[in-house]
């Protein structure tokens, strides 16, 4: 009976799906926890070692709080749906369908292996026709409330994708999955009006105790701002073959009425709907190639941009409604057309960005504020308005209220709040996704496809690629399913496009609820009982979208009594990322500078002092030395040392884990050679959950003795010939030595107070003290051992139930009290204080623990250091830090 994880661990996950161990029922007779991951989305690469992580925290948590006698939901299911499997159909031929359902098999075995204590039967799939279906009413629900709709806009389209991605899918002009050239262009698209919800979005965060990077980045997301409308009339320009005259308006949004006098020149968006009008020929060819140029960079990109700014002169010029001076026009991408009105009035002397522009075009720049050197940087801080008429001498906040007050006596403006989030882009132009629940009608009409027709499910399909022609998707090639006719008979066109992969993860929470209901998608009993979602755990990455979407349908829900809280997630965490190491080098082919060449990965297992040849990602074999992070190897002429020179400098870094860099970890690997409750309590141990942290076979091996050691705790060695084995050794009846006892409180009393902060590293670390010192002095006692069991359950829950089996327990442990500390215990006789003199410490005294401050005074000032340190003098103060230390000072 020697520790053997393989046989332990397989053993008590059979028992727990044999005995429905986990499942979870509505009983208002007890309090409930609700504990969820983000599901995953199954690829088909399966899951690495940094994927379990935030499972492995959760299922602490849900053990924990079980054994605390709350009622515990802790569901899993997939995010099936997505990209990926559509690509891979593409290019094999097989159906997104039949890759779905082969990688959520391998997740699924790779997730029970950890023996994580889901309630299986509340499994879901997003592509099921019984989860489509709720999908799509709820959809239904969003049209009937005018939240859904139809519109041609600015869209990212991917050629090589065949699709429209949101702007959270595209980084620097390129698809985010496969890297492929993103431009922007006018289409018709479904839209939802997330836009209604913004000041909710932002004011509701108050309430959850989430971290306050994600709420910041909520908020900044949504980019509430309040400020004022200003109309520019447009001047007439010989130049222009539109006839511009004097009757275009420009109008902006600006938070800083109170700047206006210090407009020197005006930025329009370059997809403005007046770019093309009031652009002069002598500017036109110009402009046109920048529009061009603007057009392959998405929003986010150009929100993100801090590199120098770029832009070009329309050749227009328009009037300052304050001061009536002439200013030029100009259009650059730093401007959006979604937000605000898609042009600026640029005051370079109050705006970071409007600075840089006008420093490297050589515009004006004009103080209006004082408080700053203009001709340095920007001053965008407040102070009293000057070179600015009626307004001089006044303070920023009665300067803002002064202007906007005269701009509206003036019919030249009014005061205003704007928002940088806009409509939720809902349509892709993919095959795999929910099809919309709707047709059109000839006469341009859209209906909702009947409630008893649900769900439509997609047609079956051999070939997935989009067909190229007028930006269609692949289902548009499917007349049989595309033109149909509605209940009247009436030939009607059902939509072509399909909904993102965010649909169904936007409400997948509440199906948890009620997975099995035909009849509704969650009932209003499972609803109350259940929501909100106590703690969700996953991914810093999902702040904005996922977070956001599934917030703003919650309070759609919320608004049509479908349910009772106005926020779904509670608590949210977001652990840290398990890093990888890698071995990268620079290849010379594309570029003779090591800082831009393009970066290569060693596909292979690479240690210090290594040498010789390795397979390179490209596929080339080269040779190799290590050498460390951050630098460069140079060959005696002092030329970088590339791939294809004898001695290739591999730089060694620990990154994000990735097939590409070759450092993926699979877990699988981890499980046969440690068991699942070592790569538990190691993804645990090795800092605090939101931290990122460097994956370490040596840290797991670790780990994998202290297991070794809490097993030897209850077995003794049995050697019989040449073999050795391990019987089981029980406790010993009794309390145990005070010392014991102490040390059980002690541990019961810490362990507890960091789950309940999920401090899972510290709580591991006061589990190896135990299990070092329990045995010092004297034999396990039972009721200590019991303890330690019970507090090791959460964590390492196959050793666990495998050693309460042993204690002469015939249940599982998983619904066993909690251990409960004695209070009586937790009290130190005796403490130690350090002693300092002016901050240096002299000593130590042991005093007991409820020491007053004059004794402990009294006995600092008997330390012989601290005598010959005074030197005869007296004190001029003695502090006394209870429990800490005594400082004397003088």
């Amino acid at each position: 009976m020697t520790y053997d994880p393989s046989r332990i661990e397989k053993k008590w996950q059979a028992y727990w799906e044999e005995h429905e161990t986990f499942r979870a029922e509505v009983d208002p007779s007890r309090p409930k926890y609700y504990v969820l991951d983000m599901f995953p989305y199954p690829s088909g690469d399966g899951l690495h070692v940094g994927h379990p992580e935030g499972y492995t925290a959760t299922d602490i948590m849900a053990r924990y709080k079980r054994m605390r006698g709350f009622n515990v939901l802790h569901p899993m299911g997939w995010d099936a749906f997505g990209l990926p499997a559509e690509q891979y159909a593409v290019k094999t031929g097989t159906h997104p369908r039949t890759t779905t359902q082969t990688n959520i098999g391998n997740f699924k075995r790779q997730i029970q292996s950890l023996g994580f204590s889901y309630d299986w039967s509340r499994e879901i799939d997003t592509t099921d026709p019984n989860y489509v279906k709720w999908t799509q009413w709820i959809f239904r629900k969003l049209y009937e409330q005018d939240l859904a709709y139809e519109a041609e806009v600015p869209v990212n389209w991917c050629p090589e994708l065949g699709t429209v991605l949101a702007n959270e899918e595209v980084q620097d002009g390129k698809s985010e999955i496969g890297g492929h050239p993103v431009i922007r262009m006018p289409m018709k698209q479904w839209m939802l009006r997330i836009t209604q919800y913004a000041d909710r979005l932002i004011e509701d965060l108050d309430g959850l105790d989430w971290p306050e990077p994600i709420k910041k980045m909520q908020r900044d997301w949504i980019g509430r701002s309040e400020g004022a409308e200003v109309r520019f009339r447009v001047e007439g320009s010989s130049g222009s073959t539109s006839g511009v005259a004097g009757d275009r308006e420009i109008e902006v949004f600006t938070t800083r009425p109170d700047t206006l006098f210090g407009a020197t020149y005006m930025v329009l968006s370059p997809e403005h709907s007046l770019v093309t009008e009031i652009t002069t020929d002598a500017a036109r060819k110009e402009v046109e190639a920048y529009v061009a140029r603007a057009a392959r960079r998405s929003e986010r990109d150009r929100m993100a941009d801090g590199g120098a700014k770029t832009g070009v002169a329309t050749g227009a010029t328009a009037r300052n409604p304050t001061n009536g001076e002439s200013i030029p026009i100009w259009i650059a991408d730093y401007v959006l057309s979604g937000y605000g009105t898609g042009a600026i009035m640029a005051v370079p002397g109050h705006d970071e960005r409007d600075w840089e522009f006008a420093k490297t075009f050589d515009l004006p720049i004009v103080e209006v504020v004082s408080g700053g050197d203009v001709t340095q940087a920007a001053w965008t801080g407040p102070g009293r308005a000057t070179a600015s008429g009626f307004l001089d001498g006044l303070e920023t906040v009665a300067a803002k209220k002064k202007m906007i007050e005269w701009l509206e006596s003036e019919g030249l403006g009014k005061g205003t709040i704007t928002y940088k989030l806009r409509d939720w882009l809902f349509s892709r132009q993919r095959y795999w996704g929910e099809p919309f629940p709707v047709v059109h009608h000839e006469d341009g009409s859209i209906a909702l496809v009947p409630e008893s027709d649900l769900p439509l499910m997609l047609p079956e399909l051999e070939d997935f690629k989009p067909s190229g022609e007028g930006f269609e998707a692949p289902l548009a090639r499917v007349k049989e399913w595309i033109e149909t006719t509605d209940a009247d008979g009436r030939r009607v066109l059902r939509d072509s496009n399909t909904m993102p992969q965010w649909a169904g993860s936007c409400w997948y929470f509440l199906r948890f609820l009620d997975p099995m209901n035909d009849e509704a998608p969650w009932s209003e009993e499972a609803e109350k009982y259940w929501m909100p979602v106590d703690l969700y755990v996953g991914g810093a990455e999902h702040a904005v979208l996922h977070l956001l979407y599934s917030r703003f349908w919650h309070k759609v829900f919320y608004d049509l009594g479908l349910v009772h809280t106005k926020e779904p997630f509670q608590k949210l965490v977001n652990q840290g990322m398990i890093l990888g190491e890698s071995f990268r080098y620079y290849d010379d082919n594309t570029s003779d500078d090591p800082e831009t060449a393009v970066t290569r990965y060693a596909s292979t297992d690479i240690r210090e002092g290594d040498e010789g040849p390795v397979l390179a990602s490209d596929g080339r074999e080269v040779k190799m030395r290590w050498i460390q992070l951050g630098e460069i190897a140079y060959d005696d002429a002092g030329e970088p040392i590339h791939p294809d020179d004898p001695g290739l400098a591999l730089e060694r870094v620990v990154e994000k884990m990735s097939k590409s860099k070759g450092n993926v970890i699979n877990p699988d690997d981890v499980i046969l050679e440690h068991g699942a409750d070592s790569m538990r309590l190691y993804e645990m141990f090795i800092g605090p959950l939101e931290k990122a942290a460097p994956w370490s076979t040596d840290g797991i091996q670790g780990i994998y003795r202290f297991l070794q050691r809490a097993w030897r705790l209850f077995h003794e060695e049995d050697a019989r010939g040449e073999e050795e084995s391990e019987t089981y050794h029980a406790p010993i009846d009794g309390p145990g030595t005070d010392a014991q006892r102490r040390l059980t409180a002690q541990t019961i009393a810490g362990v507890t107070e960091d789950l309940e902060n999920m401090r899972f590293n510290t709580a591991i670390s006061k589990l190896m003290v135990f299990a070092r010192d329990i045995t010092k002095e004297a034999p396990l006692p039972h009721a200590s051992a019991e303890s330690f069991i019970l507090l090791l359950a959460p964590m390492a829950p196959h050793l666990a139930e495998e050693v309460w089996s042993l204690l002469g327990h015939d249940e599982s442990l998983a619904l066993a009290p909690w251990p409960v500390a004695d209070e009586s215990l937790l009290v130190e006789e005796v403490i130690t204080l350090v002693v300092q003199h002016n901050g240096k410490k002299r000593g130590e005294i042991q005093v007991p623990a409820d020491v007053t401050e004059e004794v402990a005074r009294e006995r600092a000032l008997e330390v012989e250091n601290v005598r010959k340190s005074l030197a005869g003098r007296e004190p001029k103060k003695v502090i006394v830090v209870p429990g800490r230390l005594v400082n004397i000072v003088g």
